[in-house]
């Protein structure tokens, strides 16, 4: 694999040394574990709008070609795979790649992982009618080189879900304070505030990449339900965006 200027070394080596707790539920990764319904419901809901898909349907996905990147252990890889989509997984981080693999072979799932990166793939010509970029933007070295990336490797008519982390007062409470000093559910230093992105940001760079914003919500966490949802008014934290590639 090249080395590509919108990795950064230090983002990669962090998460390279979480890989192997990326399926325990109580682990580093508790986080996503409770994110991941929302995020799937959003994701789901996006991708059948789009491509005119039933979800009481069984394999509702089927013919759809899915690059996650940034898939780490393949917590929406797997889903995918299991909705009838053709999977690409793809992370920067070489040890999150057989752990995603290992997995997804013991649940009887054919998945394409590889470690490689946006450039890398866009450069192979590979195409892709979904790309989901999950918490990756705030990692990266070059934010709007990663976007541009990623919608080269999109089809005409093709959709990216791409969510970060809002850059405000409260973002710094919840991300930085809240998840990995208090609750410890994530390391020290797993997240940069200096790195995160406003939702105004966001839609100006994926605009500049070349794809038309479509929607965006905040995933909001209820700390008496001990859930997330989305919302159409509260991203003053997390968020999710929507934006499609025009023929």
């Amino acid at each position: 694999m090249s080395q590509t200027n919108t990795i950064d070394p230090a983002e990669v080596a962090k998460f390279e040394a979480m890989a192997a707790e990326w399926w325990d539920t109580e682990g580093k990764f508790k986080p996503l574990h409770l994110m991941n319904p929302c995020r799937l419901d959003y994701i789901t809901s996006q991708i059948a709008a789009e491509f005119d898909r039933d979800l009481t349907q069984a394999m509702p996905f089927k013919g759809l070609r899915i690059l996650d990147i940034g898939c780490g252990g393949g917590l929406l890889s797997e889903p995918m795979a299991r909705l009838g989509a053709d999977v690409v997984g793809a992370d920067a981080a070489p040890r999150n790649i057989p752990v995603a693999q290992v997995h997804a072979a013991q649940s009887g799932l054919a998945i394409d992982y590889r470690h490689t990166t946006a450039e890398d793939l866009a450069a192979s010509g590979a195409q892709f009618d979904v790309i989901l970029n999950m918490e990756v933007v705030e990692h990266v070295a070059d934010p709007q080189g990663y976007l541009t990336a990623c919608q080269q490797l999109l089809k005409p008519g093709g959709l990216m879900i791409c969510s970060t982390l809002n850059r405000n007062a409260k973002s710094f409470v919840m991300a930085i304070i809240g998840a990995e000093w208090v609750m410890r559910w994530l390391p020290k230093g797993t997240h940069d505030w200096a790195k995160f992105i406003t939702p105004d940001e966001l839609y100006d760079l994926i605009r500049k990449a070349g794809l038309d914003p479509v929607d965006r919500k905040g995933m909001v966490f209820n700390p008496i339900s001990w859930k997330w949802a989305t919302s159409a008014r509260d991203l003053s934290c997390n968020y999710v965006t929507a934006s499609v590639k025009r023929g």
